[in-house]
């Protein structure tokens, strides 16, 4: 019991310091901080964007690389264009470790010990349980980000890199979340 409220606390305190309550949805990021969740576009030239999507701790990697596409796709429509070639394309994965550490404080505590284990005059623990109890969590997180490349006209075949900007939209429509309006 003391195990899983002690992981219940830690886990509500992370979610708590990094407000992420459910994976990213799908939304532009914003603030100014150095992770921003969402998706990014940088305009490099007509026809030409670099793209990005970031996702929490609770955001797939899958997710990450879905949201991207459908960002490069919805990109692609919104310019005029019928269809995109990735030129460039990566996915970052950030993992952070964190550990808690909880004693429980009705069996044992600190005291000077006079003998112990061969030892004289120490400082140490004691107690019915004489270890501290210690859980190790993983985070990880995932950016997608791409170079894209837009055209006009019908996809050639053959081109691995190249989507058809309508049929991105048509099959990753049903896996995206939108934000929930503000109650």
């Amino acid at each position: 019991m003391k195990k899983v409220l002690a992981a219940a606390v830690a886990i509500a305190a992370l979610s708590l310091l990094s407000a992420c309550a459910t994976p990213t949805p799908y939304q532009p990021a914003t603030g100014t901080a150095k992770y921003r969740p969402g998706y990014t576009d940088t305009r490099i030239e007509a026809g030409r964007y670099r793209l990005s999507f970031s996702g929490n701790d609770l955001t797939s990697r899958e997710t990450v690389e879905n949201y991207m596409l459908f960002r490069a796709a919805e990109l692609t429509l919104a310019e005029g264009y019928d269809w995109f070639e990735i030129i460039d394309r990566d996915t970052d994965q950030k993992t952070r470790t964190v550990t808690t550490w909880d004693r429980d404080p009705f069996y044992g505590s600190m005291s000077w010990r006079f003998y112990r284990g061969g030892r004289w005059g120490r400082w140490g623990y004691y107690g019915a349980f004489n270890d501290w109890d210690r859980e190790t969590y993983q985070f990880t997180r995932y950016e997608a980000t791409a170079e894209v490349l837009m055209h006009k006209g019908n996809k050639p075949d053959g081109q691995a890199n190249a989507y058809d900007a309508r049929s991105v939209v048509a099959n990753l429509e049903g896996k995206i979340i939108r934000p929930q309006p503000a109650q």
